[in-house]
């Protein structure tokens, strides 16, 4: 984007706006309220076919704006931006931070210069219309685009996220797929506001090729007499909202984790009280529903309810010392695949990757949990592992070498996960999480066996933090 775009607060006269258009050189001028937020755009176009020889020098600019204005977050990606100024003919898009506020310009051709062919040749595909045909087209592209990124040496971690933003861009429109089909079917609008959360690696932005639903709905507070009411209409909500998820190719969770589940449907206060409760209880089912939903992130609705969950669940979590030590204790049965003296050690037991690593849970699982863990105890609400790393690195929690170490371990399993993932499915095989060190190079080996010793010495460092214990 371009910074620092030229902007006119509302009411200007359109006789200085044009002025500041041409002293600026620019093609456009972004009309802002008093807090800077964008509500129209001006421009050439508008003056020449609206305001020329059709309205006087001082008239308000609003009279000859385009409202209300298509805008993007400046934390978007490329692809969507040009794809949405694509299929709504604009030549121009403000950029807004997350406060709302206008923070740059977007024009086409400056994004169709800096777009490569490959991302290009995907925009269509990852923008298909809003329908559910559309949206498994959108789904079915997500392992050859994971293919071809990792081929042009994209760092998987950045596939995940990119891979993630799909997927929960796919639960937006599925959402609003919903709600038009409800208010067509008779049973009207939503009776309270609502967030949609997405949790696990969705939440923490990691997902891998096929990763299943785990969601949930915060629900603004109501009164107790309505609630036959009102959870009947987000009862309706979710079935088809997880019906037609499981359509496109987000399975269904075989745990129940989706907001068909009164567990993971409750307003804002009763999600308060459960956290409450899951802190006091301390028992193993507690301690893993708390593993599940403490990643969690709003993918539709007033991110705000997800945020002040957030600063709740960070709050309480972190001032309950014996409940941090019960979440440790719960998570040791997650171990590296290391063992005496540097020793890869495989899967004994499942006979379908015997000689395997399952790189998942004894590799990353470790890592996330561990990281989890320490950013709850040190009061820090990011969400992703990296994020939480790069925080506590911050804090001086984590040292730099301790740093460079976990997070190039957990980069470098990662990329031989995902790279695992795309082969399995490109072979016609179950895609699983299970890798054969057969089929690593001697450096990969090596870094992989160096990245689970940095592991393994962050839980051993966590056992002794956590409980006292030495070994």
């Amino acid at each position: 984007m371009r910074n620092v775009p030229l902007a006119v607060p509302l009411g200007t006269p359109l006789s200085e706006t044009t002025e500041k258009m041409a002293a600026a050189k620019a093609s456009s001028a972004t009309v802002t309220d008093a807090e800077g937020r964008p509500i129209g755009i001006v421009t050439e176009q508008d003056i020449t076919r609206r305001a020329a020889f059709k309205l006087g020098a001082a008239t308000p600019v609003n009279e000859a704006m385009t409202a209300p204005v298509s805008i993007i977050l400046e934390d978007e990606y490329l692809y969507y931006a040009i794809a949405r100024m694509r299929r709504r003919g604009l030549r121009h898009m403000p950029v807004v931070d997350a406060e709302r506020r206008l923070s740059g310009m977007l024009n086409l051709h400056d994004a169709l210069a800096s777009a490569s062919n490959t991302l290009m040749g995907q925009i269509d595909i990852l923008t298909r219309d809003e329908s559910l045909d559309g949206l498994k087209l959108i789904k079915a592209a997500q392992v050859e685009l994971a293919d071809q990124l990792l081929g042009d040496n994209l760092p998987a971690t950045e596939i995940q996220a990119l891979l993630t933003h799909i997927n929960n861009d796919i639960y937006r429109r599925i959402v609003n797929l919903s709600l038009g089909d409800l208010n067509f079917d008779g049973l009207g609008e939503a009776p309270v506001g609502f967030s949609v959360i997405v949790m696990g690696s969705g939440g923490r932005g990691e997902n891998f090729l096929f990763p299943d639903q785990d969601n949930g709905f915060i629900l603004e507070d109501y009164p107790d007499d309505r609630h036959t009411e009102i959870d009947a209409w987000f009862i309706e909500l979710g079935e088809r909202m997880t019906r037609d998820l499981n359509e496109v190719g987000l399975p269904l969770c075989k745990g129940f984790v989706m907001a068909t589940n009164p567990l993971w449907r409750k307003t804002a206060s009763q999600w308060k009280e459960q956290v409450s409760l899951w802190s006091k209880k301390r028992n193993i089912t507690a301690i893993r529903l708390c593993d599940i939903f403490f990643d969690f992130r709003s993918v539709w609705g007033d991110p705000g309810m997800a945020d002040e969950l957030r600063r709740f669940v960070t709050k309480t979590a972190g001032a309950n010392p014996s409940f941090l030590r019960e979440m440790h204790a719960d998570d040791t049965e997650h171990q590296v695949a290391l063992g005496w003296f540097g020793r890869l050690l495989t899967d004994k037991d499942n006979k379908n990757h015997i000689g395997q690593i399952n790189l998942k849970h004894t590799g990353t699982l470790p890592l996330v949990e561990a990281m989890r863990l320490l950013a709850l105890r040190e009061g820090i609400e990011a969400i992703s592992t990296l994020g939480r790393m790069d925080a506590l690195m911050d804090k001086g929690i984590l040292g730099d070498d301790e740093h460079d170490y976990l997070a190039g371990a957990y980069r470098h399993i990662s990329h031989m996960l995902l790279r695992q993932q795309i082969a399995d499915f490109n072979g016609g095989r179950t895609v699983t999480n299970f890798v054969d060190p057969k089929s690593l190079s001697q450096r990969e080996r090596d870094m992989l066996v160096d990245g689970f010793k940095a592991i393994r010495s962050l839980r051993q460092r966590l056992q002794s933090e956590f409980t006292g214990e030495v070994f």
